[in-house]
Formats: C-alpha cells, structure tokens, sequence
C-alpha cells in the first residue's frame, strides 16, 4: 500500500506560524492544525479576553482548514489548552456557536501557561471530502 501523500498547508487568512512548524499538515484525507491561539491575522497581535480570543481561534483554524480543503464542519477531533478551567463554561459558549451539531470529540486540557500569554489554544484533526 503505498505511503500517503504529506503536504504544509499555509493560509494567508490566518496568522503566520512564529516557529518552525507549519499551520497544518494534510497526509491522504486528513488534516492536522497546529495549535491556534487568539493572533489577529492583519496585526499579528492577541485579541483581548477570553471569549474574543475563542471567537478568534476558531475563525483562524476555520481559515487554515478552508486553505487545505476542509472546513469547521468536517473535524472530527479537538483538543483545548486552557490556562484556567474555570473558564470553561464561557469558552464552551463560543465553541457550540462553531461546531452546533455534528459535535467533534474533544479533549480540554488545564495548563500552566500559552504562548504569548494567550488564554486558549486549540487544534484540530478534520477530514478532507474530496479534491
């Protein structure tokens, strides 16, 4: 069986990568992203409070998963750095409006700190239908 293909997604859209990785990786039908936090795309700068920085996250991953083919529709598994779980509630209020049906599996992690001193980071695996 031969190995599938891996290809470096870039969006433009979104905030460019600040280290070596890429802003997400396609192999064959699915696609990883890197962890997106708050980073407005234009400034380069992390919006402020939690529930913008939520809203943020997920129009940037929404844009990198466009940029690979995907969408917000087609993730099937997330994973949520939060610096404060007491916060959950809130971030969860902003992430129903993303994913209202259909729900991915999630993981959601409590941790000591994020880039940029950021309050949320959340990645993504989705599928890709077609070319």
């Amino acid at each position: 069986m031969p190995k599938p293909n891996r290809t470096s997604i870039t969006s433009e859209k979104a905030p460019k990568a600040v280290g070596p990785y890429s802003q997400a990786v396609r192999v064959g039908d699915l696609v990883f992203t890197a962890g997106q936090i708050g980073l407005d795309p234009q400034t380069m700068e992390l919006v402020e409070g939690l529930e913008a920085q939520v809203r943020q996250v997920l129009q940037n991953m929404s844009q990198v998963l466009e940029a690979s083919g995907s969408s917000l529709k087609e993730v099937v598994k997330t994973t949520v750095f939060m610096q404060d779980l007491g916060e959950f509630a809130q971030m969860n209020a902003i992430y129903s409006e993303f994913f209202p049906q259909n729900y991915p599996a999630r993981s959601t992690i409590q941790i000591a700190a994020l880039p940029r001193g950021a309050r949320v980071e959340i990645e993504c695996v989705a599928l890709v239908s077609g070319d």
